[in-house]
């Protein structure tokens, strides 16, 4: 972006305002459109997950899920985990 990283620190914390100019040349940088710099955590949250939901698999899984304790959901992500780690190693 050709400015100080302290700037950027401002922006990321609340202190500054970026022009509309700053966030064209932060959009470029980081290859996004400037609305992605603009979307609030909520509708970017609700993008994303959509994203996930799109897979049939985890769509499946995904109210299952959230019917689960705490407990039973440790446990299931955990077996998950080592699943797709076995597998990582055996490939």
């Amino acid at each position: 972006m050709q400015v100080p990283r302290t700037y950027i620190s401002k922006i990321e914390n609340g202190k500054a305002v970026p022009t509309l100019s700053s966030l064209q040349r932060l959009a470029t940088a980081l290859e996004v459109g400037i609305c992605d710099l603009l979307r609030d955590g909520h509708s970017r949250r609700a993008r994303e997950t959509a994203a996930v939901l799109a897979d049939p698999f985890l769509a499946e899984i995904a109210p299952l899920v959230m019917q689960m304790d705490a407990f039973q959901r440790a446990m299931f992500l955990n077996q998950v985990r080592e699943t797709a780690m076995g597998r990582r190693r055996s490939a």
